[in-house]
């Protein structure tokens, strides 16, 4: 394994951990690694994850309401129809975009399946925002010249 393998296999690491998928991108591209490969493995590393923590929701979101059914109760607490009310104004979409700067890629997939969207959805829009992000810095960084080869 070359340096350069070792080094997109750390981008691919970090991506797997929330928020790191921008800062996997950033260092590999000063360090010098491809762009297009850098890029690349954040996201795979990243849209494991993202799907991960939505199919994680999804079999909680579910436990949790007939947990709560059983006892009699809505199936959604308050403190949920508060943040479904957050959700109803944004959408997944505002979330997808707006989730990897504010509450990272995972937390917002999370976030869209206890909401209600699907997981296989969620996981989907989640990644394309996250992707939008990741090209976005690789973008600019590859513009402005910044790589230490």
């Amino acid at each position: 394994m070359n340096l350069e393998q070792l080094g997109l296999f750390g981008v691919f690491l970090a991506g797997l951990i929330p928020w790191m998928e921008e800062a996997a991108v950033i260092a590999g591209i000063l360090f010098g690694l491809d762009p297009v490969w850098t890029v690349f493995f954040a996201v795979l590393g990243n849209a494991i994850t993202i799907v991960v923590f939505a199919y994680g929701a999804s079999a909680i979101r579910n436990w949790i309401m007939r947990k709560r059914e059983k006892k009699g109760k809505e199936p959604e607490s308050p403190r949920l129809a508060k943040a479904l009310k957050a959700f109803d104004k944004y959408g997944i979409f505002g979330l997808a975009l707006l989730g990897p700067a504010l509450i990272g890629t995972q937390f917002a997939a999370l976030g869209a399946v206890a909401a209600g969207v699907k997981p296989l959805k969620a996981s989907i829009v989640v990644t394309a925002g996250m992707v939008v992000w990741i090209i976005a810095f690789a973008w600019v960084l590859v513009v402005l010249g910044f790589a230490l080869r």
